[in-house]
C-alpha cells in the first residue's frame, strides 16, 4: 500500500525584504514551496502580505524575539528584550539573556500578542500556525508563554524542530551542530508543553540539515525518505495498527531568496550575513529544480499548507 505523504514546504522570513519576498513568491509559483511563514518586523512584511493576498499564499506567523525591533510600542523603550542599541538580544544574546534570567515573562508575552495582532492587521486573519524565528518559541520559559499565547488566538500549528538524521550528519560545523543540538533538546522539553495546551504540529520536521549550502535535491529525498521510515518502523499503536495506511504529516523548513543587498532588509537593523549569502539562492535553485518535484510525484508526496491538515 502507498503511503500518503503530506509535504508542507515553508518558506520562512518572508518580509524580510523585497528581495526574499520575490525568491519566496517565484517558489511558490513553480510549486515549490506551500506555505510561508511572515516577519511582521521585517522591512517589507506590508509587502509580503500583499504578494501572499494576491497569489493567494498561506500565511502563517513567524514569531521573533531574536531579531531587529519589537512591534508592541510599549516595548521599544526600556524592556527587558533589548539591548543596550535598542535592538532584540540577537540568536545567542537572547538565549544568554534568558539562561541568566533578565527577560521579562510577561513582556514576551506582550511583544507575541503584538505580532498575532499586525499580522491579523497586515492579513485580515488570524494565523493558522505559529512558530518562531530562529526557534526561540521552544526555549524554556518562553514555550510556556508561547503556548498560553497560541491556545488564547485558537492557534492550532506550530513547529516542534526534532529532526530525524541529525546526529548523522557530519557535513555540519561542531559550532553549529551544538546550536542544532540545543534546539532538539529544548523542543523534547517542549513537546509535553504544547500537547497540554492542545497545539500540533506535523509527524516529522526536516530543515536543520538541509539549509543553505547543504541543500541539494539528494539530500532533500534522503532527509525525506529516512525520517519516512523511521517513522513507520516505530511501533504502531493500538489505535492505529496499519501506519502504512495513514497520512504522514511533514514540514520541511526553507529559506529561499534572492541575496539581499544592503541597507535593504532585516528586522530594523538593516540585513544579517546569511540574508546577504548566495545560499539563499541556492536553496531557490535547488527546490525549484524538476527533479525533486518529480521525486514527490513518484512518492505520492502532496504539497500542502497547515490549513489542509
Amino acid at each position: 500500500r502507498m503511503l500518503q505523504v503530506k509535504l508542507i514546504v515553508t518558506g520562512d522570513d518572508f518580509g524580510y525584504c523585497p528581495r526574499r519576498n520575490q525568491g519566496i513568491v517565484d517558489c511558490f509559483l513553480a510549486g515549490a514551496v506551500s506555505n510561508v511563514s511572515l516577519l511582521v518586523n521585517g522591512s517589507a512584511a506590508a509587502d509580503a502580505a500583499e504578494l501572499a493576498r494576491r497569489h493567494n499564499i498561506p500565511i502563517g506567523l513567524h514569531a521573533n524575539l531574536s531579531e531587529g525591533s519589537p512591534v508592541c510600542e510599549v516595548l521599544k523603550t526600556n524592556s527587558s528584550l533589548l539591548n543596550q542599541d535598542g535592538f532584540f538580544h540577537g540568536k545567542m544574546g537572547f538565549r544568554t539573556a534568558l539562561s541568566k534570567g533578565l527577560l521579562n515573562m510577561s513582556e514576551v508575552k506582550q511583544e507575541l500578542k503584538a505580532q498575532v495582532g499586525l499580522f491579523h492587521k497586515l492579513t485580515g486573519h488570524l494565523p493558522p500556525h505559529m512558530d518562531g524565528h530562529q526557534h526561540v518559541h521552544v526555549l524554556p520559559e518562553v514555550r510556556h508563554v508561547f503556548a498560553e499565547v497560541l491556545e488564547e488566538y485558537g492557534i492550532k500549528y506550530t513547529r516542534v524542530p526534532i529532526e530525524p538524521g541529525l546526529h548523522k550528519c557530519d557535513w555540519i560545523p561542531p559550532s553549529l551542530m551544538e546550536f542544532y543540538l540545543g534546539v532538539e533538546e529544548d523542543s523534547f522539553n517542549t513537546v509535553d508543553v504544547f500537547t497540554s495546551h492542545g497545539i500540533r504540529w506535523p509527524d516529522i520536521y526536516i530543515g536543520l540539515t538541509t539549509m543553505g549550502k547543504n541543500m541539494s535535491v539528494s539530500n532533500i529525498w534522503s532527509a525525506i525518505d529516512s525520517a519516512i521510515t523511521d517513522f513507520t518502523s516505530k511501533a504502531p499503536s493500538p489505535a492505529d495498527p496499519t501506519p502504512q495506511s495513514r497520512t504522514i504529516t511533514i514540514e520541511l523548513m526553507v529559506h529561499p531568496g534572492y541575496p539581499s543587498v544592503p541597507p535593504i532588509g532585516g528586522c530594523g537593523e538593516g540585513p544579517d550575513d546569511f540574508s546577504q549569502s548566495w545560499e539563499r539562492l541556492h536553496e531557490l535553485q535547488t527546490l525549484i529544480n524538476p527533479e525533486l518535484q518529480s521525486h514527490y510525484r513518484t512518492r505520492n508526496i502532496q504539497l500542502c499548507s497547515f490549513k489542509d491538515l
